[in-house]
């Protein structure tokens, strides 16, 4: 007996299909990073425009140049090769060399002659602040650990280019960000990517999406010019790594330094202590913060002790626009505007800062954050609300958040399946399915087998 393949029309009935393949990520579309690029350019291209300050005017003409090769890049190359290349010359452009050509000429913000200043004094005096300060470059609105990335210009000296090179405060800055960027990553132990469920990856590699983070305008300008915001963005970072990972000591200790850096980062202890709350307990966010405290007190109050007066007039009332003299954050949001109304107008932004920090305390209360990017989100949200009504702040100041949301994303970007489990139930025995198998037909019959 013969048979013969039966040959059937396609019909819904009868074709087996696979799962369907999803659309290329936007990650992976050319448009997108071409886009992307440009406009990169163009906000850096109006620095030179509108910015009074000649590291500013600098820094744009350089990264316009890089954003606007790497859009060129993106367009005529093929593939992930193009990604890759366009990184690349965006980082050259935006980052190598703006930064080493401020740094062996010796142009910098004035934010890095103070952290240079203060690592000096904290070695000659051990505290890090002038007694009596005569001009506003003579404050230092920095906690006492901020002075420590100024101690290797005090060791190095200025003479020669590898002694700037070794000894400027932007490069140590950007050695904390980026090896606590790294052990951030190492603490999740995540792998490189995420993945669709058909395999498909939908995302870019940890390392390239942080080479995009850097090579972006939010942290290469920083970067580049004062760099004094990257370490306590690094040390957040890694902190809610920590926390996420169920670490409470380890957690602690790096909250005592980074609280140690600037009193801005005092938000993350009540994040870091939500998160340890969801993921490892009250005890453990209570131990957290008995570290962070003790910790920060070992290294703030001795120079407290030795300059109670200057402290308090250096790192409280001259960031907030309560010191003798008025302090250069003068950006227009809406805390720095309602202070300029004068006394009544200064209680009422401290007012509204006090109740925004309130709402975030209890949004913590009420609903904790249970993984690292809602933990970082509530971060963000906190301090965007601080930096915007604070009675004097800039526009600078906006790029710790924005960094964060960022970061939290390319680092865990899957979000938590909430668990349907019932208590008392039993998981369903799997049943095997048996695969489709081809009609045939006999032979001279036309019937079917």
């Amino acid at each position: 007996m013969r048979f013969r393949r039966v040959e059937y029309p396609a019909t819904t009935a009868n074709t087996v299909t696979g799962p369907a393949v999803p659309p290329p990520s936007w990650w992976n579309r050319r448009s997108t990073w071409v886009t992307g690029w440009l406009l990169a350019a163009l906000w850096a291209a109006a620095f030179p425009v509108v910015s009074s300050l000649d590291t500013h005017r600098l820094w744009g003409t350089s990264a316009a140049l890089g954003y606007a090769a790497a859009a060129a890049v993106s367009c005529g190359l093929p593939g992930p090769r193009a990604r890759r290349a366009a990184v690349a010359v965006a980082l050259v452009g935006a980052v190598v060399v703006p930064l080493l050509f401020l740094v062996l000429m010796g142009r910098a913000q004035s934010e890095v002659d103070v952290i240079e200043r203060s690592g000096r004094l904290l070695l000659e005096q051990g505290t890090p602040y002038l007694p009596h300060p005569h001009k506003v470059t003579d404050y230092t609105p920095y906690l006492p650990a901020m002075a420590l990335l100024g101690i290797p210009k005090a060791l190095a000296g200025d003479h020669g280019w590898v002694a700037r090179l070794l000894g400027d405060a932007r490069i140590w800055c950007a050695a904390v960000f980026f090896l606590c960027l790294y052990s951030a990553r190492l603490m999740l132990r995540h792998p490189r990517s995420a993945a669709t469920p058909t395999g498909r990856r939908a995302r870019l590699p940890y390392g390239m999406a942080m080479a995009v983070l850097i090579a972006s305008p939010v942290v290469a300008l920083p970067l580049c010019v004062s760099g004094v915001d990257l370490p306590l963005t690094g040390l957040c970072c890694l902190v809610l790594a920590m926390a996420a990972g169920g670490r409470p000591a380890a957690a602690g200790l790096v909250l005592a330094v980074v609280c140690s850096l600037k009193w801005t980062a005092w938000p993350a202890i009540a994040v870091a202590m939500a998160l340890l709350g969801s993921v490892a307990g009250r005890r453990a966010a209570l131990r957290c913060a008995a570290t962070a405290v003790a910790g920060a007190a070992l290294l703030i109050v001795p120079s407290a002790v030795l300059s109670p007066g200057a402290m308090v007039q250096q790192v409280l009332a001259f960031p907030t626009g309560r010191g003798d003299l008025p302090t250069p954050a003068a950006s227009p949001l809406p805390g720095r505007l309602l202070a300029d109304l004068g006394p009544a107008g200064w209680y009422a932004a401290v007012g509204l800062l006090i109740c925004g920090g309130l709402a975030v305390a209890a949004s913590l209360v009420r609903r904790p954050p249970a993984h690292l990017r809602a933990a970082a989100d509530r971060l963000a949200i906190g301090l965007l609300v601080a930096f915007t009504l604070a009675p004097a702040g800039r526009f600078g100041y906006l790029a710790l958040p924005l960094v964060l949301m960022g970061w939290a994303r390319l680092a865990d970007p899957r979000e938590p399946v909430p668990s349907l489990k019932v208590r008392g139930s039993r998981p369903a025995p799997a049943v095997p399915v048996a695969p489709p198998r081809r009609p045939y037909a006999l032979a001279g019959t036309g019937g079917e087998r």
